[in-house]
Parts: structure tokens; C-alpha cells; sequence
């Protein structure tokens, strides 16, 4: 059975942090080599570190990539049992707007349509988003319409913190080391690049990262990044006859070869896909950026060499060198990494139970961190956050998801590890 009582005040503490969190404006950068990708994600970094801080966390640090550590102290009187981590990441999508985020609460939603935004008629709809008849009689809270919320993943940092606040409150409840981990660039692939494992000094993690109550998740999708670069030749439009080379209307001509039934929107379940994410063009140049994603190994592989196949017959139609194609490895997908390892799983299952949360147990049509630090010696599955419609206006999160989430921290960190580790 659970170990907490997540009073009203409790709830009204983890809604204001999360609030306050969804306000700084932390969205990372593709286009950027940097760690973290953007100057703007220190304000968040800087703020949290100083709130751990402040908070009594033991071994607060933040290192020269923004990645930031803090531990909860065994206050078991035998301790042996292994320090285990929770993860979430501080960076927002730079698929839409996340500077200026207005969060608007509605409490005891009844499953209305809702307007959020006055000026523009803009609208959450229970109709086209059914999951908000799920949430009746909790307390929402959306975007004014104009931004993204950053509930993905600044409500698993809000849980996270709340869990060790509450802990640390009340010292009765027995529990295992913890350790902490916030890291940057998440949303571009690059969370765990420069994570340190092994000054993390957990034997597993979790990251905080999932969308639903009860989700659970230790398949991904293995992921890639591709940049087809178009070239043409710019030449003055009344002297164009015969010499100029458009390459947007190249582009135009290289996006309509692709498979147009292997995209986000048209495939479901364990199928893959070819995702346009950005096209930036003139008459000389043009850049193509996709993401490349499947969660079987083979398929994934055959994906990458069928996109080499068509910029290789696009420049036997267009011209040698016309495009190039550039691929670069995101992340792997972790199941294999927990084969003997069953026990993490297990213990995230029973956290659920306990917080009479049904176990949803599924492959993510995404990544996270834990994705990465799998493969780094770091078992690291996915356990919900509360939020949905990530990356976007109708991006909405729920008190009481996110209250379930802190009980599940807090069960994991008070169950017995050695029994089944």
C-alpha cells in the first residue's frame, strides 16, 4: 500500500512549482552544438539548483553542461539496498511557441469544451481530444492557446522535487538513497549526451517522462536525424531561361518522392516512419530535416539505406551533388537492455498497484533519456508524468496526474529492492 497522504496543501505546493517552472522559457535548439543548446535553459537550470538547495538535498551540483544532480539520504537503519534514480528533463520542444507561457487552471472540469483563448476563439475540444472525459472532476491546467504548457517534461521535475520535499518532511517514511538527475536537450535528442553515470551512483533510474496515468515504458523507437541539402543556382528571374536552378522546387520535388503513407499522422503501434520536421528554402539553397524512427532494429536500418537510395536516384535525375544526405544516430531502443533485469520493471508495476494506478505497459512511439543512459550502463524505463498533446496548444496536464505520479516516486523509493534485485 502507498506511504503517502498528499494533503491538499501538499497539492497546492507541486501545483506552484510546476507553474512556476512552465513559465521560464527553456526550449532547446536543434541547430545548436552547444550543451546545453540554448542560453535560456541556464534560467531553469539555475533556478532548480538553487531550489534543491534550498530544499536540504544532500550533494547539489550543476555542471559546466547544466546537467544537474542531488541525492535524498537512505534513512533505512540496515541500509542495503541499492540507490536508485529518478530523471526528468528541463528543456521544451522547439516544435512550437514555449517563450511567454501563460498556464490557465480549471478546477472540477466537466467535460466541456474549453476556451482558451478569448481573442481567437481558440479551443480545447472534448470532442476532438476524447482522453479529457478521462479527467472529470480534476483539476486541469492548459495554455492560453498561444504557447505549448511544457508539462514534457517540467511536470516530471515538479514530481520529482515534490517527492523529495515530501520525504524529507516527513522522515518516518523509510526509504533507500535517492539520487536526482535534470538534464538539458532532451527534446533534440541530446539529454544524455554528457550525463555522468557513474557520478550519478544509481544502480537504475527512472525518468518521469510519460504522458498518462499508469503509463509504463521500456521499448522505444530507435531514432535517427537526416538533413537532405538541396543546391541550386540563383540567377536573375528575367534571365533565367535555361540556367536557373530552383532549389525549392527541388525540395518540393525531393519531400513528394517519400513515402507518403510512413509518417506520424498515418502509422500507429510498433509501425514506423519518415517525419518532416522542418524545411527552410530559397532559389539557391534548401535544407530538408527528418527524423527517422522504428522500433525494430532491421526495419530502422533499412530505413536509413532507403533514404540514401533516394537522394542517390534524386541526383541522377537533378545532377550529381545536387543534394546530400547527412544521418546522425539519436538513440537506440532500450528492451534489450533489461533482459535479467525484469526487477525494475517490476518494482515500477507493484508502485503502481499500490498507488491504485492500473499498469499500462507499453512500447513509447518516442525516446526519452532513459533510452540513452540504458545503453550507458544505466537501466532507465519510463514511468508517466500526467501530461498530453505534448509539444503543442492543446498540451493540457492534471493536478491529480501529477499528485499520482509523486505517490509512485515515493513508493519506489520506500519498496523493498533487495527481494527481487
Amino acid at each position: 500500500m502507498s506511504k503517502i497522504n498528499f494533503t491538499a496543501e501538499w497539492k497546492e505546493k507541486l501545483l506552484k512549482r510546476f507553474i512556476s517552472y512552465a513559465k521560464i522559457f527553456s526550449t532547446s535548439d536543434p541547430e545548436s552544438e552547444t550543451t546545453p543548446s540554448t542560453e535560456r535553459q541556464w534560467d531553469i537550470a539555475n533556478y532548480i539548483f538553487e531550489e534543491l538547495k534550498t530544499l536540504g538535498l544532500s550533494d547539489v551540483s550543476i555542471d559546466e553542461n547544466g546537467y544537474i544532480f542531488a541525492y535524498l539520504p537512505s534513512n533505512l537503519e540496515n541500509d542495503n539496498q541499492p540507490t536508485v534514480g529518478f530523471i526528468a528533463h528541463y528543456d521544451t520542444s522547439p516544435d512550437f511557441n514555449g517563450e511567454n507561457v501563460n498556464p490557465q487552471i480549471w478546477k472540477n472540469y466537466s467535460g466541456e469544451d474549453l476556451v482558451l483563448n478569448k481573442e481567437t476563439g481558440f479551443t480545447l475540444s472534448a470532442s476532438h481530444f476524447e482522453s479529457l472525459k478521462k479527467f472529470i472532476g480534476e483539476t486541469l491546467i492548459t495554455t492560453d492557446g498561444t504557447t505549448l504548457l511544457g508539462a514534457d517534461d517540467k511536470a516530471g521535475l515538479a514530481e520529482i522535487v515534490t517527492a523529495a520535499e515530501y520525504l524529507l518532511a516527513h522522515p518516518e517514511i523509510k526509504h533507500s538513497r535517492i539520487a536526482i538527475g535534470f538534464t538539458p536537450d532532451e527534446e533534440i535528442g541530446r539529454g544524455a549526451h554528457k550525463f555522468d553515470v557513474e557520478k550519478f551512483g544509481a544502480e537504475w533510474a527512472y525518468t518521469m517522462d510519460g504522458s498518462e496515468p499508469g503509463e509504463l515504458e521500456y521499448e522505444n523507437f530507435n531514432a535517427a536525424g537526416a538533413v537532405v541539402s538541396i543546391h541550386g543556382l540563383s540567377v536573375h528571374p528575367g534571365y533565367a531561361f535555361g540556367k536557373m536552378v530552383n532549389a525549392s522546387l527541388l525540395a518540393a520535388d525531393f519531400i513528394k518522392s517519400m513515402p507518403e503513407n510512413e509518417t506520424p499522422s498515418t502509422t500507429k503501434g510498433f509501425e514506423g516512419f519518415f517525419h518532416l520536421t522542418d524545411l527552410k528554402s530559397d532559389v539557391s539553397e534548401a535544407k530538408i530535416q527528418y527524423i527517422i524512427r522504428d522500433h525494430d532494429s532491421g526495419k530502422f536500418e533499412a530505413r536509413k539505406k532507403f533514404l540514401a537510395q533516394k537522394v542517390a536516384e534524386f541526383n541522377q535525375k537533378h545532377g550529381e551533388n545536387t543534394a546530400k544526405l547527412e544521418i546522425k544516430e539519436q538513440y537506440r531502443n532500450m528492451k534489450q537492455q533489461f533482459e535479467g533485469k525484469m526487477h525494475i520493471i517490476d518494482i515500477a508495476e507493484q508502485a503502481l498497484k499500490d498507488a491504485d494506478i492500473e499498469p499500462k505497459i507499453k512500447a513509447i512511439r518516442g525516446g526519452t533519456d532513459g533510452a540513452q543512459l540504458s545503453y550507458m550502463g544505466l537501466p532507465c524505463p519510463n514511468i508517466f508524468a500526467g501530461g498530453m498533446n505534448f509539444h503543442g496548444p492543446y498540451e493540457y496536464v492534471t493536478l491529480e496526474s501529477m499528485a499520482k505520479a509523486v505517490e509512485v516516486i515515493v513508493n519506489i523509493a520506500t519498496a523493498d529492492k533487495t527481494q527481487i534485485a
